[in-house]
């Protein structure tokens, strides 16, 4: 006989699904309308459940937005964690690690990343913030390095060209429509094309 009753993975899982729906439905918020102009029960009536039940599973509207950025920032790391392990020449991996970079700022979290500005958050999450962003910074640096070294990369600026790297391929967080024509892959891709050519050793 089966039981009536859900066993610890089960009840597990369930609590990581109500946890993702509420975060997702939070970010999507922040997002459209602001977080300054979002509040928890709008977040909380979107999905008709409780105010109470947003504190329970992710805490208060700045744990929120810290969990939102951060799991943006995260998804970034883990790109370009994975760039580093590609084999070819450094221009190669910055431009899979560029393609990857631009998708993520496309989505969900990728794109709270870059709406967000460190006076939405307390001081000691605004910390955090800056700290993950200036890691990712850090790494992309580290490939454009890499490149110069093995001279597919023509010499340059290194944190120039990050900067001009990341501005330009952030800014899509603010104009693209994910009911487009264009994926968000497609777009990202042109975009490191024009953004690449340039670096390429000659």
């Amino acid at each position: 006989m089966n039981s009536p009753f859900r066993n610890k993975l089960q009840r597990e899982s369930e609590r990581l699904e109500k946890r993702e729906a509420l975060l997702l439905a939070a970010v999507r918020m922040f997002n459209t309308k602001g977080f300054f102009a979002t509040s928890l029960d709008d977040v909380a009536a979107s999905l008709k459940v409780s105010k109470p039940l947003i504190y329970h599973y992710l805490g208060n509207k700045d744990q929120v937005l810290l969990e939102c950025v951060t799991r943006g920032l995260e998804e970034l790391r883990r790109a370009v964690q994975d760039a580093r392990l590609i084999k070819g020449d450094g221009l190669g991996r910055l431009r899979i690690f560029l393609q990857k970079y631009a998708e993520i700022i496309m989505e969900d979290f990728g794109r709270c990343v870059i709406r967000t500005a460190d006076e939405a958050l307390s001081k000691e999450s605004a910390l955090r913030f800056r700290q993950l962003k200036k890691e990712i910074d850090t790494e992309m640096r580290t490939l454009i390095r890499a490149g110069i070294k093995d001279k597919s990369i023509a010499r340059g600026d290194v944190k120039m060209i990050a900067f001009t790297l990341a501005g330009a391929l952030n800014w899509p967080a603010r104009w693209h429509n994910p009911n487009g024509k264009d994926s968000a892959r497609v777009i990202a891709a042109d975009m490191v094309d024009i953004l690449t050519k340039g670096l390429a050793a000659r």
